[in-house]
């Protein structure tokens, strides 16, 4: 069955506690926006290339693991993790004019898409770094580093892609 009637009052049970907790606490709205971050990060890669697509699956990945820590697993991203994103990250700036403003978003659909895919993970990192700073749940201080990373790279791929376009823009002030 899709449904255990066990949230109906508003609570649930996670992994690593032995308790039910409220639907609106730290932990399951941290675990929420790490999810939405997930799911939409799957629309992406349903709509780009191969190589971009083992990208995503990866980082994919590495959201579940950090849904587990955050839920009490003993789960953990390591310092590797971290190390690929930004090798990622530099790799794409060699390609990019240096960032001299912020940009608009909506150069096309694909750019677009990563900029509101690192909003999400902007909000997934608040939100894990809020559960972190309760103490609720020990976070490894590399989980809230590959997510900071992540949204670095979210913006990176947004650019990469607008550039391509030529659609690059800059706000006017």
């Amino acid at each position: 069955m899709l449904y255990t009637k066990k949230g109906d009052s508003g609570r649930t049970s996670i992994f690593g506690c032995n308790q039910s907790i409220s639907k609106s606490s730290a932990i399951t709205e941290s675990l929420g926006c790490l999810d939405e971050t997930n799911s939409y990060l799957g629309v992406i890669k349903s709509k780009i290339d191969n190589e971009n697509k083992e990208l995503i699956h990866k980082i994919q990945n590495d959201l579940f693991i950090i849904q587990a820590e955050v839920a009490g697993a003993e789960k953990k991203i390591s310092s590797e993790e971290v190390k690929y994103l930004e090798e990622v990250i530099n790799n794409i700036e060699k390609e990019l004019p240096p960032i001299k403003s912020f940009l608009i978003s909506g150069a096309n659909e694909i750019s677009a898409s990563f900029d509101f895919a690192r909003t999400l993970a902007r909000r997934a990192e608040r939100r894990v770094v809020a559960v972190s700073e309760e103490e609720i749940t020990k976070i490894d201080s590399e989980t809230l580093i590959y997510l900071n990373r992540l949204s670095s790279l979210l913006y990176a791929l947004a650019r990469k892609f607008a550039q391509e376009s030529g659609e690059e823009k800059s706000p006017k002030y």
